[in-house]
């Protein structure tokens, strides 16, 4: 006969929970490269969510749910006079990092933007360095927020390393919310249990479908589904940190835990069949892997497998630019991940369709040099036919070995490559780019580049002597460890 009942002994916590739990609140970080990455990335990230704000779309979501709530030290958001609970401030950092796709990037079996994971730090961090300091206590240094950025990065970026959610139709901002989760508990001072409880939860959560990324459906929820995620982090420490019990069998439980439930593939009947079960995995020990080798993207606000093809694009653009009328075919090579996530044909119906279409990424850069922001938006986009025309050119093909060798660790290389064949049996070169400028191959000359764009971004907002004391902030890596996270957010209030 079968069991007519369920075994009611409750299990330890997962594995994985229990290694995520000791990493964050165990682990030294030593990497010197590591910590001055995680300034770059600070700087790089809070540019990113300034320059997002000149655009209505974004700004429409922002502030308080009720309009004039007051909060007691509530946490800023970045270029802005808002002053609200951790758990909308989150959502609003959040939001604007991610609004224009202009963030780092990690690329693995999932994909995924760790430095969105700074919301959720940024302002819990801020909430309480100013709590702290009205209780008569030392406020929080802005060396843990770098810690806690470094710790985000490594959880979900070796989370991503080996195990593809995009493969089940799950979106990587799960990853956001669970590293999120762990490092926000940590710096609300969460013990071992409390920290296991709001992490069972972050997975028991139930998570995001891929839907708004992909066609026909692409819309700007990806623009904010991180903030989201970071936001919901918030919720769940605090939650946990009130003495809410655990889940201890999140991802194991036969029938209803993670495993089984988000991460496997089913049949007809939805029965897991032994074959198609899917277990979480961890390739490698947690360490600072990840911001060592977080991937920046300079030079175009653009999905991060077109960054190449962009590159490639710009210059080709003095050889076809007057002849754009000539072309017959534009043949764009490139890899599995990027056939997959963001090569479509069709009409586009958004600015965040656009920023995600491998072809359009390609075309805009061909005809007018560059590609930014503005790019994306329907007026620009209907005001130059042109796009769509090359658009209906292009010809995707995968190269093996560009496929390859983005998933080679030794390399983990982004690779495009395009060359144009015009109407008189003439054509350009192939232009290869394997490797964008924000790539580790090429941090030595994307540094400069960065800081650069992010003084662009600082012009956007702010005038010419709040640019400079925010500036002067970021430059000393000791200088930045010991100030008060209070006083850095203040630099950035309207």
């Amino acid at each position: 006969m079968s069991a007519t009942f369920d075994l009611n002994e409750r299990p330890d916590y997962d594995d994985i929970l229990q290694t995520i739990a000791d990493y964050v609140l165990n682990y030294q970080i030593k990497s010197d490269e590591a910590w001055t990455i995680a300034r770059h990335c600070l700087m790089d990230t809070l540019g990113c969510g300034l320059l997002a704000l000149k655009f209505p779309e974004c700004t429409k979501l922002l502030g308080p749910l009720v309009e004039g709530t007051i909060v007691p030290n509530g946490a800023r958001v970045p270029g802005t006079s808002f002053r609200m609970d951790p758990v909308k401030a989150a959502w609003d950092i959040g939001c604007i990092i991610r609004w224009l796709d202009y963030n780092d990037t990690w690329l693995a079996a999932e994909w995924g933007h760790p430095s969105d994971n700074l919301g959720g730090i940024l302002a819990v961090a801020d909430h309480l360095s100013q709590k702290r300091v009205a209780e008569g206590k030392s406020p929080i240094a802005m060396k843990a927020v770098l810690e806690a950025m470094i710790m985000a990065h490594e959880i979900q970026g070796v989370l991503a390393l080996e195990n593809s959610f995009n493969r089940v139709g799950l979106d990587h901002v799960l990853l956001v919310k669970v590293a999120s989760t762990a490092v926000v508990a940590r710096l609300m001072g969460a013990n071992r249990d409390q920290l296991l409880s709001a992490l069972s939860h972050a997975w028991v959560d139930g998570q995001s479908l891929r839907t708004y990324r992909h066609a026909p459906n692409a819309g700007s929820r990806k623009s904010w589904a991180a903030g989201d995620a970071t936001s919901r982090a918030v919720r769940l420490a605090d939650i946990a940190m009130r003495g809410e019990m655990g889940i201890p069998g999140a991802l194991t439980a036969p029938q209803w835990g993670f495993n089984d439930v988000l991460f496997s593939k089913t049949n007809k009947d939805q029965k897991i069949k032994p074959a198609d079960k899917c277990q979480l995995s961890l390739r490698q020990a947690f360490g600072s892997y990840v911001m060592e080798n977080i991937l920046f993207k300079v030079s175009f606000p653009a999905e991060f497998h077109a960054q190449t093809a962009a590159e490639a694009a710009v210059t080709l653009h003095p050889q076809v630019k007057d002849r754009l009328q000539d072309i017959d075919k534009i043949v764009l090579t490139t890899h599995e991940s990027a056939i997959r996530i963001i090569s479509k044909v069709g009409s586009l119906a958004n600015a965040a369709d656009r920023d995600h279409c491998l072809q359009y990424m390609t075309a805009v850069p061909l005809i007018f040099g560059e590609l930014t922001a503005e790019h994306y938006e329907d007026s620009f986009h209907s005001a130059h036919p042109v796009i769509d025309q090359l658009r209906g050119k292009m010809e995707v093909v995968e190269n093996e070995a560009y496929s390859a060798d983005y998933l080679d660790s030794s390399k983990r290389s982004i690779a495009n490559a395009v060359q144009i064949f015009f109407k008189d049996g003439t054509s350009t070169e192939n232009v290869v780019v394997e490797y964008p400028i924000g790539h580790r191959r090429r941090r030595e000359a994307a540094i400069p580049l960065l800081k650069q764009k992010f003084e662009q971004n600082l012009a956007t907002r702010f005038p010419a002597g709040q640019c400079q004391r925010i500036s002067q902030a970021l430059q000393s890596q000791a200088e930045l460890e010991c100030m008060a996270v209070h006083e850095f957010t203040s630099l950035f209030v309207i």
